[in-house]
């Protein structure tokens, strides 16, 4: 029976896991904490975001880092064979606002429960508490993987220890030394998807506000757009962050690596409305409360912790009556609503962030086994790779198809050891 063991506990080990013992492997999980799915149990505040409904390259569209890298596993373990999974295994899932699938009872324990039980059905021995020093190689083929106290022989090895966001929960980065001994080259990890350090000591002052339904742009020095969205975003006290915030942080993380210059990130307030449109509800609005203090007149069209910050930024006297605001001071009103600048420094560091950017490099991975080039039977899958998605369930989505693919490619390798 050919022996294969599990390195990490996450989402792609647990898959790989319960599919290579499925397909006649006698398969060992190490996992260095003490409970499996530590990460993944806090995905998506608790809720877990497992997938995208998208389709075809659509669904490619979702990844930032060598999506067409996924063809193969994207084949054979598609996002709807995880969705399919799951439903299979009573844990019913339902599809939100921008094709996000989530487990029905909205709690991502529920979905390290199914994986979990998968796993015992198919008699997978699971050790936890168990650290890995190093995999063991000899005539370019694995030999056994070193643990505390011993080493345990395989044919076959599967590591799946992860990125380095979120070390708490054990990503911390083990993998890519083994991966570097092994002769693999590591693209130095950098964050995903991560909250943004600003510049402007006024984004201090509205931390904990949420805008919802604005449109936020970001752009290079030279005037070059990096990236847009239209979504929820979050003001927080270093900088800005929320889903349309995560979702550009990776390509401005890269610029602001690259070029080692700041990003200028530009918000509409008011997305739906043209500037035309935009300056007649603001003279309606300021005629509305002609008498009052210009302060006191944003009421109907800002929240109200945004205003102060809008008014002192406006440079319009706030105690003068709104019947008295010129037509050049409505002016550069009406640009700060269309376009509220935020200056971007830094993104915040990378265990802050949910998923890791970089990582072993995948010319070195045959993309139909997720077997390294280099060792026979040493598998990688998951977010140990150089691959990573946007916020909205691609991330899992390649973490568990990456995994399937890798535990049926190791149970059916070459040679046996008890």
């Amino acid at each position: 029976m050919q022996r294969v063991i599990v390195v990490g506990g996450g989402p792609a080990g647990m898959m790989a896991a319960a599919t290579a013992a499925e397909n006649g492997a006698k398969v060992t999980l190490l996992e260095k904490k003490e409970q499996l799915g530590k990460k993944l149990k806090i995905t998506g505040k608790g809720r877990c975001n497992i997938t995208s409904a998208l389709e075809g390259d659509t669904f490619i569209s979702g990844y930032a880092g060598n999506g067409r890298f996924l063809y193969s596993a994207l084949n054979q373990f598609s996002n709807q064979d995880l969705i399919n999974f799951f439903n299979k295994r009573g844990l019913a899932t339902i599809t939100e606002r921008g094709q996000r699938v989530f487990p029905a009872s909205g709690r991502a324990e529920d979905v390290v429960q199914v994986l979990y039980r998968n796993m015992l059905n198919n008699s997978v021995e699971i050790i936890c508490k168990r650290r890995v020093q190093g995999v063991e190689i000899e005539a370019s083929r694995i030999k056994e993987i070193k643990v505390d106290g011993g080493v345990l022989p395989c044919a076959a090895a599967i590591i799946t220890t992860g990125g380095m966001s979120y070390p708490g929960t054990g990503s911390t980065g083990d993998g890519y030394d083994w991966a570097r001994a092994a002769g693999h080259r590591i693209i130095p990890p950098r964050p995903g998807l991560v909250p943004l350090v600003a510049k402007e000591e006024w984004v201090k002052e509205l931390q904990g506000l949420s805008l919802k339904n604005v449109r936020a742009s970001a752009y290079r020095l030279d005037g070059s757009r990096i990236n847009q969205e239209f979504g929820e975003m979050l003001f927080t006290h270093f900088g800005v962050s929320g889903p349309i915030i995560l979702s550009m942080s990776r390509d401005i993380g890269e610029v602001l690596h690259s070029r080692q210059e700041t990003v200028r990130l530009c918000i509409d307030l008011k997305p739906a409305l043209t500037e035309e449109k935009l300056d007649k509800r603001l003279q309606r609005d300021l005629d509305i409360y002609s008498r009052r203090q210009f302060k006191n007149s944003l009421d109907r069209l800002l929240p109200k912790k945004l205003i102060p910050v809008i008014v002192a930024l406006s440079a319009i006297d706030e105690n003068k009556e709104s019947n008295q605001v010129t037509r050049v001071e409505r002016r550069k009103l009406l640009q700060l609503l269309k376009s509220l600048e935020i200056t971007i420094t830094a993104t915040r560091p990378i265990s802050e962030a949910i998923v890791t950017a970089g990582g072993i490099e995948v010319k070195g991975i045959n993309p139909k086994t997720m077997e390294s080039k280099l060792v026979k039977g040493l598998y990688f899958a998951g977010e140990i790779l150089d691959v990573d998605g946007y916020t909205g369930g691609f991330n899992l989505q390649a973490a568990f198809s990456t995994g399937y693919l890798a535990g049926k490619s190791a149970a059916g390798g070459a040679g046996t050891t008890d």
